[in-house]
């Protein structure tokens, strides 16, 4: 296993567990089975944000390539997240279009702000 795999894998495995473990105590308070599913679906996705965070550490890879790539992550384990997790209407195509859209709004301006606070500590540690 490469380091940046295990790196990924521990970065994911501690959200996992800590909201896979906070679902679990909501569904044995007896919560609203909503309120239970948001959680674990939240769970879903800050693990696979937390664990997709180690191609920007690939220092072979150019910043697009790294973007890329973390994208495609996103697209393929965040995004069907957002359509089963019941936060928005899915009924059709039209509606996941809707959903794919509002994805890729938060997802460049989270982006942006990123890039902006990393080339301010990177001028402030060079």
């Amino acid at each position: 296993m490469t380091k940046h795999m295990k790196n990924a894998l521990i970065r994911g495995i501690i959200p996992l567990l800590i909201m896979s473990g906070i679902s679990f105590i909501m569904k044995k308070q007896g919560m609203d089975a909503e309120q239970v599913n948001s959680t674990f679906i939240a769970g879903l996705i800050f693990t696979a944000v937390a664990a997709a965070t180690v191609v920007y550490e690939v220092d072979a890879w150019t910043l697009k390539k790294q973007s890329l790539i973390h994208f495609g992550i996103m697209l393929v384990t965040v995004y069907p997240c957002l359509l089963v997790s019941g936060w928005f209407p899915v009924h059709g195509v039209v509606n996941a279009l809707k959903v794919l859209g509002i994805f890729l709004l938060v997802g460049f301006v989270l982006w942006t702000i990123a890039y902006f606070i990393a080339t301010r500590l990177q001028k402030k540690q060079g």
